[in-house]
């Protein structure tokens, strides 16, 4: 097979949006891919380790506990119902880097009201509140990533 000939087939994949070709002769064999390799990129992605879970925005930071007496870790309950990210991508809370956020802690919403921005692939999808309520906790950290089912908000 001469280099016109792999042209060729080069310009066909264009043609017809082919983003994989596999010819295999005698003594030849002809692979060409074109685009990012799905199955390599699910591979690397496995063997990445999880990143731990982001840790619960605070409205105050809490005093430091000082003296002798040792403290003992409380578990604080968890108010209200979550607000899970339907998609993976960036959180926003906020559309644009001056523009106020959506929604704070106690700040009342109604049904349909938007919540936050989740970008995935470089499309701005607006999350709505299922339910009406009051915020009462902001989980996730703005600009950082979020996975399908992360808890964004809780809402009583």
């Amino acid at each position: 097979m001469d280099l016109q000939e792999i042209r060729r087939i080069v310009e066909l994949m264009n043609e017809h949006g082919l983003t994989h070709f596999d010819l295999t002769k005698k003594d030849f064999h002809l692979k060409l891919k074109k685009g990012p390799d799905f199955d390599d990129i699910r591979g690397l992605l496995a063997s990445l380790p999880t990143a731990p879970a982001a840790a619960p925005v605070q409205a105050a930071a809490a005093p430091a506990v000082s003296g002798g007496a040792p403290a003992t870790p409380a578990a604080p309950a968890a108010e209200g119902a979550e607000i899970t990210s339907p998609m993976v991508g960036t959180f926003y809370r906020k559309s644009a880097p001056d523009a106020p956020p959506f929604v704070d802690v106690g700040s009342t919403v109604s049904e349909g009201q938007t919540l936050c921005i989740i970008e995935a692939m470089k499309v701005m999808n607006e999350i709505k509140a299922e339910r009406s309520g009051t915020i009462c906790a902001t989980i996730a950290v703005d600009g950082n990533p979020v996975q399908f089912g992360d808890v964004l908000f809780r809402i009583k």
